[in-house]
């Protein structure tokens, strides 16, 4: 079953939902990021029958929300093309593909990198050079600065960023 492929189809319709402006509760959010973290140990230990279980568990509880919610807010059309789209995706046979990692409500098509403060480059600084280079940030909870934009500027970036810590910046 291809549960990283369903798994993206879900995140893509959290998305959607985002986009035409309905909220989704932190507990629908919650099992979306649980699903995947068990997708990940299942890749590690394929052994572990009870993970598919709780795989399914959580992927259920969101695909759950989405139809009851969709089909209140959209009608039954948006949802039946939503739902030919997760039996299509959970239908393929292999994960294969290396997924991107998921950061709620960012764009898909931006690119990111987290970087953590340092001595060198502060938190401020860092912030200075991120405007500087068009980009946008978060400070995430963790400490972490979240910077994203385009895939060139996200480079240029990391050129600065090692320029200013004295390593030579690489292709």
């Amino acid at each position: 079953m291809g549960h990283v492929a369903a798994w993206k189809v879900l995140e893509e319709m959290i998305g959607d939902f985002r986009k035409k402006g309905a909220t989704v509760p932190a507990e629908v959010m919650g099992d979306l990021k649980n699903a995947k973290t068990m997708i990940k140990i299942l890749k590690a230990d394929p052994s572990r029958g009870e993970i598919l279980q709780k795989i399914d568990e959580y992927m259920g509880n969101v695909e759950s929300y989405l139809v009851s919610e969709g089909a209140k807010r959209f009608g039954p059309e948006y949802i039946e093309e939503w739902l030919k789209r997760v039996e299509g995706a959970g239908r393929k046979i292999a994960d294969e593909e290396e997924e991107e990692r998921f950061i709620p409500g960012l764009p898909r098509q931006q690119t990111w990198i987290r970087v953590l403060p340092s001595v060198e480059l502060s938190l401020e600084k860092l912030k200075a050079l991120a405007q500087e280079s068009s980009l946008l940030y978060n400070v995430q909870p963790d400490g972490y600065l979240l910077v994203y934009g385009e895939d060139k500027t996200v480079k240029a970036f990391v050129k600065k960023i090692a320029t200013k810590c004295g390593l030579k910046a690489g292709k």
